[in-house]
């Protein structure tokens, strides 16, 4: 449901507390989260072999050709509309719909730009007014121990916040189809749909992009650091 902004006189007396730092660096970046939920549909020929299997065989249960649904996460790089995600997120799918911070309903979004490689990606989304960015900040100062906060859409569950260390730093991640570098290790719960959200650090400023998980620990979890990401996406920022 939309989300409302919470009048001053009405907060939680204990979430302003001093010592909750958690609290303001949610405040300050949440708005700038989306969430991702695309739509795909299995190949021609893989729905051909389904009927095919049904009728000489109705016993066998074959699964539905419905849309599989994926959940996603991403977060506004400039006040235009663009978005930051990872493309793993968006790069198979027929539909890709963004639901922001404030908003009820998804919008329909496009892809602007792409890089399968080092699984990085740009949506374009119909905005009327400019909307509330992520501050980037370094990785290239980060040390072991540091506190960090991983937001995004976990299971489809919008506008969550997890929050942990800072584990380990210059983590070589590679995949067959994938080469992300050097990685920051983190403790903060990522789960599925987490990808594409910001890790950032006490300042709330974005340090890394949440990206993949060590199945079926929920305690390590890696991000692509943001200085390695700057380059490729400065088309696309203020």
């Amino acid at each position: 449901m939309k989300r409302k902004r919470i009048p001053t006189h009405m907060r939680s007396r204990s979430a302003d507390h001093p010592s909750n730092t958690f609290v303001r660096v949610v405040r300050k970046v949440l708005p700038s989260v989306v969430s991702i939920v695309t739509h795909s549909r299995p190949s021609t020929h893989a729905t051909l072999d389904k009927q095919w299997l049904r009728l000489f065989f109705p016993d066998v249960h074959v699964e539905d050709d419905a849309p599989k649904r994926h959940y996603g996460s991403g977060f506004f790089i400039h006040p235009a509309g663009y978005v930051l995600t990872n493309e793993h997120v968006v790069g198979q799918t027929d539909l890709i719909q963004v639901q922001t911070y404030r908003q009820k309903n998804t919008t329909a979004a496009r892809i602007a730009w792409r890089d399968p490689k080092r699984d990085l990606a740009v949506l374009k989304l119909p905005v009327k007014g400019p909307v509330p960015v992520c501050k980037l900040g370094s990785s290239a100062s980060l040390e072991v121990g540091e506190w960090v906060l991983a937001l995004g859409n976990p299971l489809g569950l919008n506008q969550t916040a997890t929050v942990g260390l800072v584990s380990g730093l210059d983590r070589r991640l590679h995949t067959t189809e994938r080469d992300y570098g050097e990685v920051i290790q983190t403790d903060a719960a990522i789960n599925p749909g987490n990808s594409g959200g910001p890790l950032v650090n006490v300042l709330g400023e974005v340090i890394g992009i949440n990206a993949a998980i060590v199945y079926p620990s929920q305690s390590i979890g890696f991000a692509i650091p943001i200085d390695r990401v700057k380059t490729y996406i400065a088309p696309f920022l203020p």
